[in-house]
Order: structure tokens, then C-alpha cells, then sequence
């Protein structure tokens, strides 16, 4: 974070990244003395309604965001700023998006929690677009002219007020996270069958240390003191009520409980239905703290691709271990018509041996399993998702041998542009699993 007082001092001349959050109202003019240099501008949690024209001088700056701020219209200074591909404006006012105000080199724009009815035709036009964020808003359609951006990769629409999916986005060749929970089209959509679990009182409770905090809201460690038997130990996991990027919080707990029981998703014990303040909550499985993260999310530069720490080495039978039960917990999902929408790397625990779980099912949706073709087009959407996956964890191997030529052609074949041409999560898992005898053979001379 840096501060106008340092601006204003010379200290930040020839500055590429600025942060300022001073419930500023009007815009620093003395920011035009980075104008050479600025690269990445962050305004996030400020008061301000509008940016200057001469924003369009920065002629490096490449990120903007205006996050929690009171804009009520895309500025169309944006428009003009001709190195900009990455624009963030979430939980602003913002009614309008004008044409004018779509950068030509657009990769990523952020738009959620705002007030937007309709989106301009000539989103279509940006073609370099990846990443599309507009869950939370008021949108009844999307332009088709969507349908051009050939290279989007992620898209969040949850929580908006469309009437009727758009089928169009089945065809695009890239898409590969897709979150759409919370609209009247999906309203009636229930996955097969629905998790039976225990109702947790909340007095039998005893609530500990905090875990983790996320988007849609935090993990306390916990013990239940069932009456019904001896005290266990679970995670507490206690919904906010406000849009995140993905979605809504419930849209998210409902997939959790749809989701059912599988070796490789983190597992719900229960629902706590009587918290004092009527916040939502899971009891869920308290996970080893021998479990990582295997990776963390895309960065500003990599934009959909996860960022793995450096030095991470897996084994290739590690590997393959992974990618096979990442691929029979999705094949899982999809058999009760749950689409998890976030197949990522940033998602999985691992122990590094073989042993993966995943998790968070914020961006997760659930979709009629009779309607066929909807089916086999989300689930040949997510497994472009689970080809990147497996190509990561391949990068992830030192050791190449015959069988991960074979893997390399499977991670290939996930990703094809034609997503009809794409395996299912069955045959995929049955794929790997023929692999895995093959390779323990390979590998049995490297490792004596």
C-alpha cells in the first residue's frame, strides 16, 4: 500500500505499480507524474465516481482496479487506454457498460456485484478476452456476440437474472470454468440426488481456532458434542451472505450437499442450521495438516493459469495417482449432475505421494441430467479444465518415460476445440487406470 503523502514527496517517481486506498472522492492529479511508468493502478476501496480523460497518457498501464468504489458507469477513458487489458470495478454502482469503455486489448474485466442489465454487442469484439466476471448483477441475457471471443477461458455469470442458458457457450473452443448457479433458468435444476446429512446442533459446538478465510467465508476448527456419541472433531465452515466472484454462498452450499460422499472430495458431515445470527453453515471433515495446497490461483499476468510453488516436484506415479482420482471424483459429480466449475490446482490438497482431495464448490452448478446434450456439453466443458490439470501436473515431472507420451496425448485430447471430440470423465478415468499398471512396470528398473 502507498500513500498520496508519498506521492506527493517524489518517493514513488518511476513507480510501475501503485496502491492507494484513502476514501479519496476525486482523483489524485499527481498520479499523472508516473504516467511513463504506471503499469498497474489499484483504487480499490476508495469513493470515487469517475477518472480523468488524461488517464489515457498513462500509456503503460496495463491494470486498473476500482473496486468498492461509487462508479455508476464504466468510464469510457478506458476505452482510450491503449496498453490496458485488465479492468476490475467489482461491488461498484455500475448500470452502464458503454461501448466506448471496452479497451482493444482486453484480457480480463471484472464486473461483479454491480447493477448491470445488459452488456454492449461489441464485448464481442474483444477477442483476446479470457476472463469474463459478472456474477451478481442484474443481466436477463448476454450479447451473442460472445460467441466470438474465441478465447475465453472462465466465466462467471451466477446470480444475474438470465432466463435461459446460453447454449452458444458450449461451442466456444477455450471455455473451461463456467459458474451460472442463481438464475431463474437454473432455479429448477437439482442434481439427482440430494446428500442425506446429520443436522448439527449449534449448542453441541464448541468453535476453535480459525483455519482459513475465503471469498464466500471462514473455516473455524470445531468439536461436536453429539449427544448421540463421543465428541469429533470437524471443520466449521460459516457462509457470508454477499456475492463473490463466483457466486452466491448458497448456491455454493447446496453443491457441497449434493455433492455426496467420494474418497477425493472433502467430505460433509453436516448442516448447522441454528446459528444465532441464521448464518449458514457446514460441518465438514477436518483435513490432515499434511495436505497442501498444490497450487495457488492465476496471478494479474498468467490470468487463467494456476502458479505452482517453485521447486515442486512431484513422481510421475504420484502424479497419475492424482489425476486418477481428481478424474473418478468428477466423473462422480457429473453422474449426479453437478458441474464443479473450478477444477483447478488452486482447489487440491495433496501429500505430495499421491493422495489429492478437492474442494471448494463455490463456482459450482447443478444441471438436469435428462436434457442430454446440456449434459455432455458441461461435462466436455469441465474436462478442458481437467486437460489443463493434468498437463500442469505432468510439467510437474522430471522423469519422462513411454507412458507419459500417452498422458500427453490424453491431456491433448481433454483440450480439443471441438469439445464433442473430448472424452468423458468415465472414459478418461478409465484411461488412466489402464495407464497405471503400464507405467509401475516402466518405473520398477528406475527405482531399484
Amino acid at each position: 500500500m502507498h500513500t498520496l503523502e508519498q506521492l506527493r514527496a517524489g518517493e514513488l517517481n518511476g513507480a510501475r505499480h501503485l496502491k492507494l486506498s484513502e476514501n479519496l472522492a476525486v482523483f489524485p492529479l499527481e498520479i499523472f507524474s508516473l504516467k511513463e511508468t504506471l503499469e498497474v493502478l489499484d483504487l480499490t476501496g476508495n469513493q470515487l465516481s469517475s477518472l480523468p480523460d488524461e488517464l489515457a497518457e498513462c500509456t503503460k498501464l496495463r491494470i486498473i482496479f476500482c473496486s468498492e468504489n461509487r462508479f455508476t458507469e464504466l468510464p469510457e477513458v478506458l476505452g482510450n487506454c491503449p496498453a490496458l487489458t485488465m479492468v476490475g470495478f467489482k461491488a461498484n454502482r455500475i448500470e452502464v457498460v458503454s461501448p466506448k469503455a471496452l479497451p482493444a486489448r482486453l484480457r480480463w474485466l471484472i464486473l461483479t456485484d454491480n447493477a448491470i442489465e445488459r452488456l454492449p454487442d461489441e464485448l464481442g469484439q474483444c477477442t483476446s478476452l479470457q476472463k469474463l466476471m459478472l456474477a451478481g448483477n442484474r443481466l436477463t441475457e448476454l450479447p451473442a456476440s460472445l460467441a466470438h471471443c474465441q478465447r475465453l477461458e472462465l466465466l462467471r455469470i451466477a446470480a444475474n437474472r438470465l432466463t435461459a442458458f446460453p447454449a452458444w457457450l458450449l461451442a466456444l473452443p477455450r471455455l473451461a470454468w463456467l459458474a451460472y448457479a442463481g438464475n431463474p433458468f437454473a432455479d429448477g435444476w437439482e442434481p439427482k440426488r440430494a446428500t442425506s446429512v446429520a443436522d448439527i446442533p449449534w449448542q453441541e459446538l464448541e468453535v476453535g481456532d480459525l483455519l482459513g478465510q475465503g471469498a464466500s467465508g471462514a473455516i473455524h476448527r470445531a468439536i461436536w458434542h453429539s449427544a448421540a456419541g463421543q465428541p469429533v472433531e470437524l471443520a466449521l465452515k460459516l457462509f457470508k451472505g454477499a456475492v463473490t466472484s463466483d457466486g452466491l454462498p448458497a448456491a455454493e452450499m447446496r453443491a457441497a450437499l449434493a455433492a455426496g460422499q467420494h474418497a477425493a472430495l472433502i467430505g460433509v458431515m453436516g448442516r448447522v442450521g441454528d446459528h444465532p445470527s441464521g448464518i449458514p453453515a457446514l460441518g465438514m471433515i477436518l483435513i490432515s495438516p499434511h495436505m497442501q495446497n498444490l497450487a495457488g490461483p492465476p496471478s494479474l499476468d498468467s490470468c487463467t493459469r494456476d502458479i505452482y510453488p517453485e521447486g515442486l516436484v512431484l513422481s510421475l506415479p504420484a502424479a497419475l495417482a492424482m489425476a486418477t482420482e481428481v478424474a473418478s471424483a468428477a466423473a462422480h459429480l457429473h453422474r449426479l449432475g453437478v458441474m464443479h466449475g473450478d477444477l483447478y490446482g488452486h482447489n487440491l490438497l495433496h501429500d505430495g505421494e499421491g493422495d489429492v482431495l478437492l474442494g471448494d464448490f463455490g463456482a459450482a452448478s447443478c444441471y438436469p441430467l435428462a436434457d442430454s446434450v446440456l449434459a455432455a456439453g458441461l461435462e466436455r466443458l469441465e474436462v478442458r479444465a481437467f486437460g489443463c490439470l493434468l498437463e500442469e501436473l505432468l510439467a510437474l515431472c522430471p522423469v519422462q518415460v513411454a507412458q507419459s507420451e500417452a498422458l500427453d496425448r490424453l491431456a491433448n485430447e481433454c483440450q480439443r476445440p471441438e469439445a464433442a471430440l473430448r472424452p468423458s470423465f468415465a472414459e478418461i478415468h478409465a484411461r488412466l487406470g489402464q495407464i497405471q499398471p503400464l507405467l509401475r512396470a516402466e518405473m520398477a528398473p528406475l527405482l531399484t
